[in-house]
């Protein structure tokens, strides 16, 4: 039997993971549920490299997050045949990707977050529980009670009542069944005065989803998979705000929205320790093949591996027809034939630099996703319900063309840091990519407290942002910063016998709080750096 927690902790990504490491830290007794059998959410189970800001080697980051991504690095020079140019770069980037100087397979990652957690598991403090969904919770003076569970695997139904409950979901389910006042979708306008926000509210105007997948490729073989049964409708469908077809290598610079040509050349000759990975200085999404490559094979000694890996989150496979949140299942099941229709144009139909058609030898990597099909266990989310909180992040906090690019909101209780640009995907309204120069942001604690319920707290892209805002807040660094201050703060108000709402409103628990997120090593302030 799991004796009953002090935390709960619901929800198993990576804000879950950092949440129960600092409630540990902090001795006390946690139980986390995860839907899916990994731990680790879009780093794993979603199967997507870490986006991240320029500065991450440097600084912008918790000391936590940090020893994450060293423990990659130090899993691949341990493991791996590696040459041994790359074996001494103290910033290795095992998959020479361009979207993050920390490209990487997921079940690396999956493998160190289980070792971060090992002590903990040890000790007793901490009990995980995979494939387990939470399904429904009950409340009573502005307090949750109780939420109920159910082991996926047996139907088995079990409660905890815990004095804290932390929502680590992908999309903040734990905020509708526990009746927490919460938003989705796109604010109005006239609500915080976003100037890209749309006139009317649109609740079911959510970013798309996408369903990642891995693939390698051998020349000469056949790895051609079955004709996707919706691919007819996928082969046809061309998005008014696209300039071809979706599958096609032609699609909108997110920035400026002009048609760009995308390449696509599987195991390119160039050496990966000369890949540069710079958000800040080139997007690195024009060619493919190497965007968020996971595995170079010429990061190896010669004969190591016959082909790189690369993972597709490409325009190609974004879905927006249906929102996720509130269409899960029929959203789930079209953004799969998507992917799908995806790699089946690539094997039949997609034009090749010499003149031909098609790739063959593309073969999808159920090893890498861990999965029978070889798409990815959970589709990646980038937009959750988000708590209504003490502290709203609005677009004027934040955007470059409105406080300067060296502007910053400053906050009297800022408890991490963050940064990216606001990068929204088409979404379910049919609105094109929302890309915008952002300033470093901190993250304040009054967007981690809810207005009125007294011991739930949001630990991931569920916090007190907007639409538009969620768009630099959603990454994983962020989602980590959140996460642990999210254990952090569950764990000081049980010791101080305080409530979130307290520790946010005087300055004296802010303080004191703030000390002990310092001994953790997490940077709540930025130096002066230049947004982007």
């Amino acid at each position: 039997m799991i004796p009953e927690p002090d935390i709960l902790i619901v929800g198993g990504g990576l804000g879950g993971v950092a949440a129960a490491l600092a409630a540990c830290r902090a001795g006390r007794r946690v139980v986390l549920t995860e839907e899916t059998d990994w731990i680790g959410g879009q780093l794993t189970a979603q199967a997507v490299p870490p986006d991240e800001h320029p500065w991450v080697e440097q600084f912008g980051t918790t000391a936590t997050y940090r020893a994450l991504r060293e423990g990659i690095r130090a899993h691949y020079r341990q493991w791996y045949p590696m040459r041994s140019e790359a074996l001494g770069l103290a910033d290795l980037n095992p998959g020479a990707g361009r979207v993050s100087k920390l490209c990487h397979e997921p079940r690396v990652a999956l493998a160190v977050l289980e070792a971060m957690l090992m002590p903990h598991r040890a000790s007793g403090l901490l009990s995980v529980l995979t494939e387990h969904r939470a399904v429904s919770a009950a409340s009573d003076n502005d307090v949750v009670t109780a939420v109920t569970l159910r082991d996926l695997r047996s139907g088995e139904l079990r409660t905890f009542c815990a004095p804290y409950v932390i929502d680590a979901t992908e999309t903040g389910e734990l905020l509708a069944l526990a009746d927490v006042e919460h938003a989705n979708g796109a604010e109005a306008q006239g609500e915080f005065g976003e100037p890209h926000a749309p006139a009317e509210a649109q609740p079911d105007n959510q970013q798309g989803i996408t369903v990642c997948f891995a693939l390698s490729h051998h020349e000469g073989e056949d790895h051609t998979v079955d004709r996707p049964e919706d691919y007819a409708f996928w082969r046809a469908y061309r998005p008014d705000f696209w300039p071809g077809p979706l599958l096609g290598f032609e699609a909108p610079d997110p920035r400026s929205l002009e048609p760009v040509p995308r390449t696509f050349v599987p195991n390119p000759v160039l050496d990966p320790l000369a890949v540069s990975a710079d958000q800040s200085a080139d997007a690195g999404d024009k060619e493919l093949w190497g965007f968020r490559r996971i595995l170079a094979r010429k990061m190896h000694r010669e004969g190591a591996f016959d082909s790189d890996i690369t993972l597709v989150n490409w325009p190609l496979n974004d879905y927006w027809l249906k929102p996720y949140i509130g269409q899960e299942t029929e959203a789930l099941r079209e953004a799969r034939q998507l992917s799908l229709s995806v790699l089946y144009w690539l094997q039949t139909e997609a034009p090749r630099a010499d003149g031909g058609t098609g790739f063959p030898g593309l073969r999808i990597r159920p090893d890498v996703t861990g999965t029978p099909d070889g798409l990815a266990k959970s589709a990646y989310v980038r937009e959750s319900r988000r708590i209504k909180a003490v502290t709203t992040v609005v677009e004027q906090d934040v955007a470059a063309d409105v406080v300067g690019a060296y502007g910053r909101t400053r906050y009297r209780d800022a408890v991490g840091v963050g940064s990216y640009r606001i990068d929204l995907h088409p979404s379910t309204g049919g609105d094109s990519y929302i890309d915008i120069g952002s300033v470093p942001f901190e993250i304040p604690l009054g967007a981690l407290v809810p207005r009125r319920v007294r011991n739930l707290l949001p630990a991931g892209k569920n916090i007190g942002t907007t639409h538009i805002t969620n768009g630099c807040y959603r990454l994983h660094p962020v989602e980590w910063n959140v996460g642990e201050v999210a254990g952090a703060l569950a764990a000081h108000c049980l010791a101080e016998g305080l409530e979130p709402q307290q520790v946010q409103a005087e300055d004296k628990h802010v303080e004191e709080f703030g000390r002990v997120l310092d001994r953790a090593g997490v940077q709540r302030h930025w130096p002066e750096v230049r947004g982007y």
